[in-house]
């Protein structure tokens, strides 16, 4: 049996990101990962990361997203990791004039409360994005976003981590958790046990069958999300892209319930609103995604899903309409059932954290998350910001 001071059951984003600073502190620290480093949701988005600012009264939003745009740049200008990064910025692209409307007042409340976007004309638009419709009611501009790669970017952390003295140990999966009367952590995987008085689960989607181990309820569901790209091209399109579509139908119909999350794109089977990101990558790939559907923890790419997002896609970049998509793929996303995030110690059990509940942003929010339960665990305060994620609120003891 393995002893380590801290354990990180989770090697997306989140976890490598808490396993790194935790050994940027200097403490004993293991992580845990099921497949390969990136092999889940943190490896297989988009790649975007969302900023819109600090705003005048930072909340816990802001501090996760403007704190990861900070901790990739880092990663890369400072620690010298090629991850891709680029502050290219966003679009939102407007089609109708009801998403004209939500899109005037939610930059109108936004820029009231100190976040930095604009809301440009159609011309202007294409002035930065050239190959955007003519069609377009207008677009939504976030200057400040960002994006990168996200296997490069998962595994630079893994990485760092590793170099600061982390033991980071892939083809590991949890398969059993008891507590000792000593008061620690017995963790069995495939073919080891490890001893660990503080424990993190960073588990993703994974996290509700981990809670299960614990003993406890853990309010996280599978949301699959799927994703396409073209065969690689001549630079055409410069930002992070995405569509008001989904976000006017949200701001109305947030569609949650006891049992599902908010902001899906399928109510069961029936699909209530088309969602949209996606950008090109350094090789030249034109990558989208943005379905959000409940479908446990099944990996099958919907092909009419797949249809649908490219004809949205197309409808954005007519340059899509004359190609072809070159390959697909799929990944489980972990949302709450509250649609916040769950991030801090969980109350009924002794020195067990969480780090999790970031839904389609974990990759752009993750970094800063992982940062914020680092922290905690390592120094034994809450970062105060982390009130708005507390497990009190949500996470229960199994009956």
């Amino acid at each position: 049996m393995a002893d380590t001071e801290i354990l990180v059951i989770g090697g997306g984003i989140a976890g490598a990101s808490a396993a790194f600073h935790l050994a940027s502190y200097g403490r004993a620290v293991t992580l845990l990962e099921r497949g390969e480093i990136a092999s889940e949701a943190s490896g297989v988005n988009a790649g975007g990361i969302g900023a819109l600012g600090w705003g005048n009264v930072p909340d816990l939003e802001s501090y996760l997203t403007m704190g990861s745009l900070q901790i990739f740049k880092d990663m890369q200008l400072e620690l010298g990791y090629d991850i891709e990064f680029r502050a290219s910025g966003g679009l939102q692209a407007i089609q109708t004039e009801e998403q004209y409307v939500y899109a005037r007042d939610r930059v109108l409340a936004l820029k009231s409360r100190g976040y930095t976007l604009e809301l440009l004309t159609t011309d202007e638009a294409r002035s930065i994005e050239p190959e955007l419709s003519p069609d377009l009611y207008g677009a939504m501009h976030f200057p400040l976003r960002g994006q990168a790669d996200p296997k490069k970017a998962t595994r630079a952390f893994a990485d760092a981590a590793a170099e600061r003295g982390a033991s980071v140990l892939t083809g590991r999966e949890v398969t059993g958790i008891t507590r000792t009367p000593e008061g620690t952590y017995r963790v069995a995987c495939t073919d080891d046990e490890f001893s660990t008085r503080r424990l993190i689960v960073a588990a993703g989607a994974w996290c509700g069958p981990v809670g299960e181990m614990l003993g406890v309820c853990i309010p996280i569901v599978p949301v699959r999300g799927q994703m396409w790209a073209t065969q690689p091209l001549p630079p055409r399109s410069f930002h992070s892209l995405s569509s008001a579509e989904s976000y006017a139908h949200w701001s109305q119909h947030p569609g949650n319930d006891a049992r599902t999350p908010p902001e899906l794109t399928h109510v069961g089977s029936t699909r209530v609103t088309r969602h949209l990101y996606g950008r090109q990558n350094r090789d030249g790939e034109i990558i989208f995604g943005g379905d959000r559907e409940l479908a446990g923890y099944d990996y099958t790419v919907d092909a009419a899903g797949v249809e649908t997002n490219f004809g949205h896609a197309s409808e954005i970049l007519p340059i899509l309409s004359g190609m072809s998509i070159n390959r697909t793929w799929s990944g489980m996303m972990p949302f709450s059932l509250d649609g916040r995030p769950i991030i801090g110690k969980i109350p009924q059990l002794d020195e067990v954290y969480i780090v999790s509940g970031l839904a389609s942003s974990g990759f752009g929010r993750g970094p800063m998350a992982g940062r914020l339960i680092a922290d905690y665990v390592a120094t034994g305060h809450r970062p105060p910001v982390l009130a708005e994620s507390d497990p009190a609120r949500c996470v229960t003891r199994l009956e």
